[in-house]
């Protein structure tokens, strides 16, 4: 294993390298945008036969915080996954992007699809419209007391309040993350969150979609992407089953596997099963 700081725009960002297998390695794209590195770790999994590369983005994690808010867009991101690749000499990838990371690979990947051999885009966030026309509706099945705080305090731009905090919560623990307790990955990638990355480029929730993100869609363009494709999400997802089904549609080819027992973690929430999956995907592509 190693690890290291790789200069980009804006600062530094971290970086590790777990396993020297000779297949071709994964390269990991948290989401958030600015949730780190952790909650997508179990993906190290995989690293007996592959490397498999991770890093916090800049603002999170054990990478640089600079306090420029200017820094927090879609195109800096993409040209920071740039030099991460280009600085670990990462000519050949498969590519991995869990939420967030899923916009950030497709916007990379209309650029530049040198050398990647395959993208997994892993509980998508393609579409931000889409998104937050689901998460409205999932939000619609939590009882009607936690729906007036939620609503009553993203009203009054009271959404630093602890009351706030413990309703999204609820929402939370039925469409992010299942497991009870959540695992001490997903604990540690909160814990290390850069929220004012994630303020300025999303919003305060998963579904007030107020920030920069707030009309991003690479859905429509999809069918440009000439890559071996595998989509994953959870049964009880906020990137809904449905809307996945509509992203994979999008790229002749691609492939999409519902984890029936997971929501926005199926990496966590059925781990074994998703790293088998991922796992038999990339090989069956390194195979032809």
């Amino acid at each position: 294993m190693t690890e290291g700081m790789i200069e980009v725009t804006g600062g530094r960002v971290w970086y590790q390298r777990m396993g020297e297998g000779d297949r071709i390695p994964l390269l990991v794209l948290h989401g958030g945008p600015g949730f780190t590195h952790e909650y997508v770790r179990s993906l190290g999994d995989l690293s007996p036969e592959r490397p498999v590369v991770f890093y916090d983005q800049l603002g999170c994690g054990r990478s640089e915080r600079p306090p420029d808010l200017s820094l927090w867009t879609v195109e800096r991101s993409v040209e920071e996954l740039a030099q991460v690749r280009r600085t670990l000499h990462l000519d050949e990838v498969h590519l991995l992007g869990q939420s967030w990371g899923t916009m950030l690979a497709s916007q990379y990947l209309l650029g530049r699809t040198e050398g990647v051999r395959s993208v997994i885009m892993a509980s998508p966030c393609i579409s931000s419209p889409r998104w937050a026309a689901d998460a409205a509706r999932l939000l619609g099945g939590l009882d009607a007391a936690t729906r007036d705080v939620i609503a009553h305090h993203e009203a009054s731009g009271f959404t630093s309040c602890p009351e706030y905090q413990a309703a999204i919560l609820a929402y939370y623990r039925r469409h992010v993350c299942r497991l009870d307790p959540w695992p001490e990955e997903v604990e540690r990638s909160f814990a290390g969150a850069g929220m004012d990355v994630y303020e300025t480029m999303w919003g305060p929730s998963e579904w007030a979609v107020t920030g920069r993100l707030h009309d991003f869609d690479t859905s429509g363009r999809l069918g440009e992407i000439h890559l071996p494709a595998l989509f994953t999400c959870g049964r009880h997802d906020e990137a809904t089953p449905e809307t996945v089904e509509y992203y994979r549609s999008r790229m002749p080819g691609a492939r999409l596997v519902v984890f029936e027992e997971s929501a926005h973690m199926a990496h966590l929430e059925e781990r074994g099963r998703y790293n088998r999956v991922v796992a038999d995907f990339m090989n069956e592509v390194e195979a032809g």
